[in-house]
């Protein structure tokens, strides 16, 4: 009797999205927000910070930075660990380990120990992220993987928004080491979920061979079919190479740099405002209560713009709908400067700047998880997060030296919104490029996204 052999991804394209494939998005969403809060938890308790040990902004610049130099190291390392070793057991360790370091931060005593902290946090933080968009990435019918995988990274603008809500009350009654803290104890609590709920990508099993009892396992619980008993699973086939040279073969390292300049500009842009916002606003002449609201409707329009690029971004040219969103992004952050004078307007223009920047940020997420072969997908996402978070640094250094010379907000935010149009032109050079990754990704059995 002829053994019979399925394709994983043929099976989940031909599979309704089912209850399983939601718990795997929704534990990836829950530690996106976990991230999220913990990334974001930093800039709203910085003008407390800046008060209670007399920090001038100059001195809050290395705190921001050392939790994006962390993020930057996490994602170096962990991405290549995930494509060698799996996705699921990276996602538990680094999930409880920017908990814990989160934890420990509170108790710092001095903006050089929570500068420390914030470096170890963020290595966990660089490192769980990139992994959850990849397993999300993997467990999706190819139909609706953009605006899967953008619905899931909601998590991290709503994680910012509540850390932001949490910031508001919780410094009035317990100070900044209690963000902190709540910052530290639901990531330790979520790992221990992830490691008795979540399971293997099935195509980094299938990749990986030898795995079939445990593909038709997993896959059963996305379909039961007969023909799962038994059967001999195929999926993608391993490149040649490390996962890090295969993100630079012939028909992918143009698109990698490319790819590359888009994260740094898009994560410089996002930093420089949630990290700098409440501390201009506050600056400004707001209390730092109101700054604090008024920058929530950043992370707000993030989410809103999330969902509607990766709605598109299944409908549509995937490039087409991120060069849009780019100068979208571009158009409104530089719109804050003129709204600065009237209330009600500016909170509009927060909102939308909040739109096309997360919009952009989720979106090239997405696509850089469509982008890669599966031997080299936790790779490729997480070093384009690392080289992003390059620009998160410059961001959030760029924050403290225009608040140092004197500028006003219209000229900082003049100066948020023109990197953006620089990505739109590379993204275009990526959609013109696009008929040579194809190839590529067909020896691998693979599709491009188009």
């Amino acid at each position: 009797m002829t053994t019979p052999t399925i394709d994983v991804q043929n099976f989940l394209d031909e599979s309704p999205l089912t209850r399983f494939q939601i718990l795997v998005i929704l534990l990836c969403f829950l530690t996106v927000a976990a991230d999220g809060f913990d990334t974001a938890a930093i800039g709203f308790i910085a003008p407390t910070l800046r008060v209670q040990w007399q920090l001038q902004p100059a001195q809050l610049a290395p705190l921001f930075a050392s939790g994006l130099f962390g993020l930057m190291a996490g994602a170096l390392v962990f991405g290549p660990l995930a494509d060698r070793v799996g996705r699921k057991w990276v996602l538990v360790l680094t999930t409880l380990g920017f908990g814990i370091a989160s934890i420990a931060s509170a108790k710092a005593a001095s903006v050089e120990s929570l500068t420390v902290w914030r470096f170890v946090t963020g290595i966990g933080l660089g490192g769980a992220m990139p992994t959850a968009i990849t397993l999300t990435s993997e467990f999706c019918p190819s139909r609706k993987r953009s605006l899967l995988v953008t619905m899931m990274f909601c998590g991290f603008a709503i994680g910012s928004a509540v850390g932001g809500l949490a910031a508001a009350g919780i410094i009035a009654s317990h100070g900044w080491q209690g963000v902190l803290v709540l910052g530290g104890v639901l990531p330790v609590l979520l790992s221990a979920v992830l490691a008795g709920l979540l399971s293997e990508s099935v195509r980094y099993l299938a990749l990986r061979g030898g795995q079939d009892e445990r593909i038709a396992a997993i896959l059963s619980r996305v379909r039961p079919d007969p023909a799962l008993a038994g059967a001999r699973f195929t999926g993608a086939r391993k490149a040649a190479g490390s996962p890090v040279r295969q993100l630079f073969a012939p028909g992918l390292a143009v698109g990698t740099i490319l790819l590359w300049i888009c994260f740094f500009i898009i994560l410089l842009i996002f930093y420089l405002l949630t990290s700098w916002l409440p501390t201009l606003l506050n600056g400004s002449g707001r209390t730092a209560q109101e700054a604090t609201l008024i920058s929530l409707m950043f992370p707000v329009g993030s989410t809103v713009g999330a969902v509607a690029v990766g709605a598109l971004m299944d409908r549509l040219n995937p490039y087409a709908v991120l060069v849009g969103s780019y100068l979208l992004a571009a158009c409104l952050i530089a719109s804050l400067g003129a709204a600065t004078g009237s209330p009600s307007l500016f909170v509009l223009a927060v909102f939308g700047a909040g739109v096309g920047t997360g919009g952009s940020l989720v979106g090239v997420n997405a696509l850089a998880a469509s982008f890669y072969p599966t031997a080299s997908r936790a790779t490729g996402v997480s070093w384009a997060n690392a080289l992003g978070r390059a620009g998160s640094i410059v961001g959030s250094l760029i924050g403290g030296t225009l608040l140092s010379m004197g500028w006003p907000l219209s000229a900082v935010f003049a100066v948020a919104a023109a990197p953006a149009v620089v990505a739109a032109a590379s993204l275009s050079m990526m959609a013109m490029m696009a008929r040579r990754q194809a190839p590529v990704l067909a020896m691998v059995g693979e599709q491009a996204p188009t």
